[in-house]
């Protein structure tokens, strides 16, 4: 079966407390000739360098990236560690992607909160290890670092992505980093625009911007699942997003911010105990459904198979070079699979490199 290698999914979306699950989602999504696995980060049972080395010892094509871990919570030699370490047991499929997370977790944490400065920082200092060169009497965004050290053999060519949202970071991520992944619920119009920051950052620090590969997050929910489940990972997720960072997503997308604060008004919403997407019911669910408007769930894949493969292969028309199929297991994403590659343009071919920071196909 030929690669899809510009297709990628989520291990483990959403919410998970059988990691164990990641074996057969890898070995299915390999089997249906995804490009790539994409390991978010959840603290309690979903830390992303013992999935990343799950993954990479039941896989041998499928591509592999943490979307995302954060640089606070390691220190960067262990951070280089991993990544050196993922980079030679999956020859040189692995990706390092890191994100900013969010500041009040980090707060209650005790950990610093993220910042530009730091990820270049540390950036700079994983590269500088990777390729076989002693770090010393650091003193920058990242830490204070008297002696940093790998192995002076060491040449590793280890892509870094970044997961980034607002145009700023946007830009920052196409001039530091060899890949971005975006965010769920992504309209047209935001995701044109978020490649176009991305592009214009890279060429602003002298790189070729077609160079920094761009993923889009797509919610695949097909008619072919569960109602119930339909309604949690579509109006669940975005609701419980709608909780967390709503002003963010709602801003960029130029969405209507008078039903965000009409939504967070709600005495429902006001009052719910934990993560909509986690624990709401599907009365509940139905619900939450009448508040949030049809376009902002329109930024999504969804009715028959057909319709959504059209919506995959929707996103490469509006700038993206991949896109992750988001909020569902590879088995739930078959149908669409089969269907998108009736319509997959010719002129995509093979790829050439197995890691997903790279665009050579």
């Amino acid at each position: 079966m030929d690669d899809l290698w510009e297709l990628g999914f989520y291990g483990l979306a959403g919410h998970s407390a059988t990691p164990r699950d990641l074996l057969m989602e890898v070995r299915d999504g390999e089997r249906l000739g995804l490009g790539a696995v994409f390991l978010s980060e959840r603290f309690n049972a979903k830390e992303a360098a013992t999935l990343s080395g799950a993954a990479g010892a039941v896989s041998e094509r499928l591509g592999i990236a943490t979307a995302a871990t954060n640089h606070n919570t390691r220190h960067p030699l262990l951070t280089a560690t991993l990544a050196t370490t993922m980079h030679r047991l999956t020859g040189g499929r692995f990706a390092l992607g890191l994100g900013r997370g969010f500041d009040m977790l980090f707060d209650v944490m005790g950990v610093p909160r993220v910042t530009s400065a730091q990820l270049e920082d540390v950036i700079g200092i994983l590269r500088t290890l990777w390729k076989g060169q002693p770090v010393l009497g650091h003193d920058g965004p990242a830490g204070k670092f008297p002696y940093l050290m790998q192995d002076s053999s060491f040449d590793e060519d280890i892509p870094i992505l970044l997961t980034a949202m607002g145009g700023k970071t946007l830009e920052f991520a196409g001039r530091v980093a060899d890949g971005v992944v975006l965010h769920t619920f992504f309209g047209d119009e935001l995701l044109e625009r978020s490649v176009a920051a991305v592009r214009r950052g890279a060429e602003q620090a002298g790189r070729d911007p077609s160079s920094v590969r761009v993923w889009s997050v797509l919610a695949v929910v097909g008619d072919h699942i569960p109602y119930d489940l339909r309604l949690k990972k579509l109006t669940g997720r975005l609701a419980t997003y709608l909780q967390g960072y709503g002003d963010l997503l709602v801003g960029l997308n130029e969405w209507d911010k008078s039903v965000l604060t009409r939504f967070r008004a709600d005495d429902f919403v006001s009052t719910f105990a934990g993560a909509f997407d986690a624990v709401a019911t599907t009365e509940q669910l139905e619900y939450l459904n009448t508040l949030i408007p049809a376009e902002w769930l329109a930024a999504s894949a969804t009715g028959s198979a057909e319709q959504c493969a059209a919506k995959v292969a929707d996103q490469f028309a509006h700038g993206a070079d991949g896109v992750i199929l988001h909020g569902a297991t590879p088995r739930e994403l078959e149908p669409v699979v089969e269907a998108y590659r009736k319509i997959r343009p010719d002129s995509f071919g093979v790829r050439t490199d197995l890691n997903p920071a790279r665009y050579l196909p």
